[in-house]
């Protein structure tokens, strides 16, 4: 039980420091374009892992009641739907471009939230409905979405990528 812990412990500290770096450098850096000094960075991202850690305490004890290989499935198909199409078109299509990667990301993140969130599962296991109101009530038919999330991601980029294609000046 003490390695389980420690593996636990371990991939928990590892996804905290990951999220408050991505918060830091990422978001705040270059999209917000917010410039700080090297100790304006490391305050930031202090308080970004308590702000990341909170939110994951919420969430767990929000889900504790919850299957955690149900859970895993859901985090799978999220991370496969954001992540999937860009890594792979990144690799094996040239025309790839930045933007047609962050709307495949933000697509693919957000449309497998939502499935996930409008399922009958859902609504049976987290919104505490009966299983015949879930089914009732449900605006998706099955919870697992990356059937349908994976191919909008791909879909996404390639149309992005193509219209957001650099024009070639003539004479360079």
């Amino acid at each position: 039980s003490a390695i389980a812990f420690t593996t636990v412990l371990g991939t928990v500290s590892g996804l905290i420091i990951a999220s408050s770096g991505a918060v830091v450098h990422d978001l705040m850096s270059s999209v917000l374009n917010i410039e700080m000094s090297d100790e304006g960075k490391v305050r930031s991202a202090k308080i970004a892992s308590i702000v990341v850690g909170v939110i994951a305490i919420i969430l767990g004890i929000l889900f504790e009641k919850m299957n955690v290989s149900y859970l895993v499935g859901w985090a799978f198909s999220v991370a496969a739907s954001a992540n999937l199409p860009s890594l792979i078109m990144l690799l094996f299509w040239p025309k790839t471009t930045k933007y047609g990667i962050t709307c495949a990301i933000l697509v693919g993140m957000t449309s497998s939230l939502a499935w996930i969130l409008l399922s009958a599962d859902t609504f049976k296991n987290v919104y505490g409905f009966t299983a015949k109101q879930a089914v009732e009530a449900a605006y998706v038919p099955f919870s697992q979405p990356g059937l349908i999330t994976i191919p909008l991601g791909f879909i996404t980029l390639i149309l992005v990528s193509l219209v957001t294609q650099p024009r070639n000046v003539a004479g360079k």
